[in-house]
């Protein structure tokens, strides 16, 4: 794959997705149904699905597409591919509370090698640079002009006193005994992939997640995590998370910085 070509249409495809979610989300009124796993999709899922969709295939025929919209695409097979979340965090958009993402990565070999993150409600993007590092854009976010761009990094966490960042709507006890296990500062919550870029900003230490995610939800954050100095692995050993697994169902898994020294499950 040729990053440089990548990127750009990344990006574009996800500022194109998110303005038509935006569109959506401020009408009067939207529509929502309920998939076979009884979770929520809604009209601006499908609209961003499709843009992005169309966009991948175009521009990268060749490479295998899977998307959280296309249960056809799900049955792909092969460790080398585009992953999408069309609209990351759909009960934050039901409920208008801002926490949604759209998601656009590159796998490569089982590894988030590029990814998107924007989120258009909070007029934040992040993304993987064509040389592996992850920047934070501000500006206008215009779909063929990359505005300004900060590089971001993990912080230089303290391990007796970190940030930790849970999920906003997936909370439950077995995250809250293993975040008892650290030492902890302040703790924040946050709704879809945005959680990755808060730790790869620097404005939190860890986020664990000890609860169902699919690959489409994490491949993105994940490589801008990544191109942060951060890292993501398995809960249970503390081994690589890697994608391109039967059903893309992932396990539980940590997203840190690396000077955290991590607790046993």
């Amino acid at each position: 794959m040729d990053h440089n070509a990548l990127v750009p249409v990344i990006r574009r495809l996800a500022i194109e997705a998110g303005e038509k979610i935006m569109e959506i989300y401020n009408a009067d009124d939207f529509e929502v149904k309920v998939k076979s796993d009884d979770s929520p999709v809604t009209e601006a899922d499908e609209a961003a699905d499709a843009i992005i969709s169309a966009g991948l295939r175009a521009a990268f025929p060749d490479v295998m597409l899977v998307t959280e919209e296309q249960a056809e695409s799900h049955a792909a097979k092969g460790d080398t591919f585009l992953i999408v979340d069309p609209l990351d965090g759909t009960k934050e958009f039901i409920h208008r509370r801002g926490d949604f993402t759209v998601n656009i990565a590159y796998v490569e070999n089982g590894v988030p090698q590029r990814g998107v993150v924007y989120a258009p409600a909070r007029n934040r993007m992040f993304f993987t640079q064509a040389d592996g590092h992850s920047v934070e854009e501000t500006g206008d976010f215009a779909p063929d002009t990359v505005g300004e761009v900060t590089p971001i990094h993990v912080a230089e966490s303290d391990n007796d006193a970190l940030y930790v960042v849970a999920s906003k709507s997936h909370r439950d006890q077995a995250t809250d005994d293993y975040i008892n296990k650290y030492a902890v500062k302040d703790m924040k919550s946050a709704g879809s992939s945005l959680k990755f870029c808060l730790v790869a900003t620097g404005e939190a230490d860890i986020y664990p997640r000890v609860g169902r995610t699919m690959e489409w939800d994490t491949a993105a954050g994940h490589a801008v995590l990544l191109g942060a100095g951060g890292d993501v692995v398995r809960f249970d050993d503390h081994t690589p998370l890697i994608y391109g697994k039967d059903g893309f169902a992932n396990p539980f898994f940590i997203a840190y910085a690396p000077n955290v020294v991590l607790k046993e499950a």
